[in-house]
């Protein structure tokens, strides 16, 4: 059984459980599997918002997809849900990427 079988057969068991969405949506990732992958970044951010690992990895996807504006968008989003959580960390990758994706100079930042 490869990775995505078994991460479907997880998934009937637990259907709502963030993490495995999380990880079948990354392996589509690596497969090349554009749709399946936008699919399933768009199901954990309405289904399960306070995901915060989620942001970073729609908003990378969607840079490579070059959707620059879609992915400041999601960048932004996750700022607000990494903030509510207090997760700072996630804050400031999240705000790492987005100043990058802006073409922001790191000797610019003022954290």
């Amino acid at each position: 059984m490869n990775r995505i079988e078994e991460l479907l057969q997880f998934l009937k068991d637990s259907p709502n459980d963030p993490f495995l969405k999380y990880a079948l949506t990354m392996e589509y990732r690596k497969m090349g599997d554009t749709d399946k992958t936008r699919e399933g970044f768009l199901d954990l951010i309405t289904q399960h918002e306070d995901y915060v690992g989620t942001y970073y990895h729609f908003a990378k996807f969607l840079e490579g997809q070059k959707e620059t504006e879609q992915a400041l968008r999601i960048y932004e989003k996750g700022m607000d849900v990494a903030q509510r959580m207090r997760n700072r960390h996630a804050y400031g990758e999240l705000q790492s990427a987005y100043k990058q994706a802006l073409g922001e100079d790191e000797d610019d930042w003022d954290d």
